[in-house]
């Protein structure tokens, strides 16, 4: 009973954000139904179905879309779903004949979610992509690495899952809640584009505020202060220094001591180099377990920069519950957190098509319709 429950979501099956997007919401309790294709992947391999994470909590149908008798049971579950949403280039769901006017005119209620790198419209929306080249034409990756070193890769958080999965959730939600009140749903243009740009706007005010040094590495946030920057301890690990606001920084000053050292000043970017060589020479000289012992619980915002697995036994994320094991899989907990109704992962990943005669009956489907659509092999 999660805080989505009841809302009926279509989710046609595709790759990184949009299942991620459709994860989150299943999380939350909303019943998604991801279609599947009866062909096989184009992704070049077979992720192991225990183990693809973003299809968690979703239940999974196999349609040829390409007969007429499996566009009619897409037809029938969008006639009765809150929101469909989809990743596919732009025009391809029109050629399958389900594109909005078309699913519009079946649910004039439907929600539909549209995502793309590029989006619907533009010079390069027919053009292939990923993540990485979605945050590289909108200045993001330009900004992130080390003075005179070439961009660092953010793995492919900013792009498919910040810019891209987060703001069609955002997008839809809203509209669902819209389309309740006014009894008509819209498509939603969620392109990642349009997301990452988005995210950019305090570093885009910073800018026009003359704050944020042109030169990669150079500003207070991407590595070029002192105070706000990584450091190798004496065992090759390393630990995270932000102390940017004054006071938290007289605390750094004060645990690491160089409480009584003349230092150049904070705020003096002249000085900045001279700082950090002092603060790597000195952080140096202890492994990351002891700065942790001198670090920890204080003001001087610190953390220990964790592996993945080593993040799974750190005290405050076991005491937070960030992790949980689903059938021996380890999963992240579902996010954000709802005193009433909570979210939760209700079941494991599904192998393709294996929910078929289950969900096509909660969706309203009858007995001698799915056994049809089976004899037919519609459905897979």
């Amino acid at each position: 009973m999660g805080v989505l429950d009841g809302v009926r979501i279509v989710e046609m099956a595709g790759i990184g954000p949009t299942p991620f997007c459709g994860m989150l919401l299943a999380d939350m309790g909303a019943d998604v139904l991801r279609v599947d294709r009866l062909a096989a992947s184009d992704l070049g391999v077979e992720t192991p179905t225990h183990l693809d994470l973003l299809n968690r909590s979703k239940r999974s149908v196999a349609v040829d879309l390409k007969s007429a008798a499996g566009l009619s049971t897409v037809k029938q579950l969008i006639a009765g779903a809150d929101v469909l949403i989809e990743g596919f280039r732009p025009g391809v769901m029109e050629k399958l004949g389900l594109g909005p006017a078309v699913c519009l005119q079946v649910n004039p209620r439907l929600v539909f979610g549209r995502m793309t790198g590029w989006g619907q419209t533009g010079p390069l929306s027919q053009t292939a992509g990923h993540d990485i080249n979605y945050i590289a034409i909108t200045g993001v990756l330009d900004a992130i690495g080390r003075r005179g070193q070439p961009p660092s890769i953010p793995l492919n958080l900013v792009g498919d899952f910040a810019g891209g999965s987060l703001y069609l959730a955002m997008g839809v939600l809203a509209a669902v809640i819209q389309a309740r009140s006014s009894g008509h749903g819209q498509v939603v243009d969620a392109a990642i584009v349009d997301g990452v740009t988005n995210l950019l706007t305090m570093q885009r005010a910073f800018d026009q505020m003359k704050v944020w040094p042109t030169e990669r590495g150079r500003g207070f946030l991407s590595g070029g202060a002192p105070f706000y920057d990584v450091y190798e301890t004496q065992d090759g690990r390393y630990i995270s220094i932000g102390s940017v606001e004054p006071k938290f920084y007289r605390e750094l000053l004060s645990l690491i001591g160089l409480a009584d050292e003349v230092l150049p000043k904070q705020d003096d970017q002249r000085g900045w180099d001279t700082l950090r060589e002092r603060f790597a020479a000195l952080i140096k000289t202890r492994t990351r377990a002891q700065w942790c012992e001198v670090f920890e619980g204080s003001d001087a915002c610190f953390a220990p920069v964790l592996d993945m697995d080593e993040a799974v036994t750190h005290p405050h994320n076991v005491a937070r519950e960030l992790f949980t094991e689903v059938q021996g899989v380890l999963n992240p907990q579902p996010a954000p957190r709802f005193s009433r109704t909570p979210s939760q992962i209700s079941r494991p990943p599904s192998k393709t098509g294996a929910d078929a005669d289950e969900a096509l009956a909660d969706w309203g489907f009858t007995t001698d319709q799915v056994a049809a659509l089976r004899r037919d092999r519609t459905i897979g």
